[in-house]
C-alpha cells in the first residue's frame, strides 16, 4: 500500500502556515491594541511613530517603504495623526511633490511611554530574548522569500 501524498489531500486549516501566521498576527494585534490604548494610538500609528522616533523628518514614501504601505493607505493615517498633533506634514522645498513628515513635541514625548511596550510584548510571548530574535529573523527571511515569489 502506498502512502498518500500530503500535497494531494484536502488542506487542513490547522496545518497551514498561512493560518498560523494570520492567527498569530490577530493575537499580537489584540495585545498591542490593549497596550496602546493608554497612548491613544492604533497599531498602525505606533508603527509610524517608531519609524519617526528612529529618524525624524522622512518623506511619505520613505515611511511607506519602511512599513510596506502604499501612499493610498498611509496618507489617511498620516492625516489623522496630524489632526491629533502627533506629526506635521509639509511639502519639501526642494521638490513640492514630496511631503515631509516630522514629529511634533507631543509625538516626541510619547517615546518614553512607548519604550515600555517591547518588554510587555516580550513578557506576553513567554519567550526569552534569543527566541524572539530567532523568530523575528526567520520571519524576515520568510517575508523576503514571499515577496520575491510574488
Amino acid at each position: 500500500m502506498t502512502t498518500p501524498n500530503p500535497l494531494h489531500q484536502v488542506p487542513r486549516l490547522d496545518a497551514q502556515l498561512c493560518f498560523a501566521l494570520y492567527s498569530t498576527s490577530l493575537a499580537m494585534s489584540k495585545l498591542y491594541r490593549k497596550l496602546l490604548r493608554p497612548l491613544g494610538l492604533t497599531y498602525s500609528q505606533y508603527l509610524v511613530m517608531m519609524v519617526l522616533w528612529e529618524k525624524n523628518e522622512l518623506t511619505v514614501s520613505e515611511v511607506g517603504e519602511r512599513l510596506f504601505l502604499d501612499s493610498a493607505t498611509l496618507t489617511p493615517l498620516l492625516k489623522r495623526m496630524e489632526q491629533a498633533e502627533l506629526l506635521t506634514r509639509a511639502r519639501a522645498a526642494s521638490d513640492e511633490r514630496q511631503v515631509i513628515i516630522a514629529l511634533t513635541a507631543k509625538g516626541d514625548r510619547m517615546r518614553d511611554e512607548a519604550a515600555l511596550l517591547p518588554a510587555a510584548i516580550l513578557d506576553a510571548t513567554r519567550c526569552d530574548v534569543e527566541q524572539v530574535v530567532g523568530m523575528k529573523t526567520r520571519l524576515n527571511e520568510l517575508r523576503a522569500s514571499l515577496i520575491q515569489a510574488s
